[in-house]
């Protein structure tokens, strides 16, 4: 004889409950978003228009800004009512994270950027992109273990205006090992 157990129906999954300091952590890293979205802000901007050039200045700094604001650790991996897997999204949508995804693509277009902009660019894309899908994976670890916290000391230190340069410690780093 096999038991099969069936799915509970929608309306008694149980309510989201908060991990202790999700809403101070979730606050950080929406002020850590609107800062990075600042700093993409202050680039220069491109000699002549390009499409690029517009892009960095509007999609990208709005597209962090809307990611880190967004972030919901309610949206992570679940069963759903049919037993199957439901991937989270972190409470950063598709289209947010598509912007933020094609940033390696691009920046060979935005010659007019240093090479420590690109580093810093980077990070910063994958910094938002990494805390998104963080919380998804697994939210209470995530928060209760500090890695948001992390992370969001990471992008802010990428994006850092009297920062030394990211490009000049990489090349100053592979020098040495030499």
């Amino acid at each position: 004889m096999t038991i099969t157990y069936l799915p509970l129906p929608a309306d008694d999954v149980p309510p989201y409950e908060p991990w202790a300091g999700e809403p101070e952590i979730l606050a950080e890293a929406a002020e850590a978003g609107r800062r990075a979205a600042a700093w993409i802000r202050s680039l220069p901007a491109a000699p002549a228009p390009r499409p690029v050039g517009t892009w960095l200045a509007g999609a990208l700094p709005d597209a962090v800004e809307a990611a880190m604001g967004s972030l919901d650790p309610a949206q992570c991996d679940r069963m759903g009512p049919d037993g199957r897997l439901v991937e989270g999204n972190g409470g950063v949508d598709a289209g947010t994270l598509s912007t933020l995804t094609v940033v390696p693509c691009v920046l060979s277009d935005a010659d007019w950027l240093t090479p420590d902009q690109h580093i810093r660019l980077l990070a910063v894309a994958s910094v938002t992109t990494g805390i998104a899908r963080l919380l998804a994976d697994d939210p209470g670890t995530a928060i209760l273990h500090g890695l948001v916290a992390r992370m969001c000391a990471t992008l802010d230190h990428a994006t850092r205006p009297d920062h030394p340069g990211l490009a000049m410690q990489f090349e100053h780093t592979v020098r040495h090992e030499r």
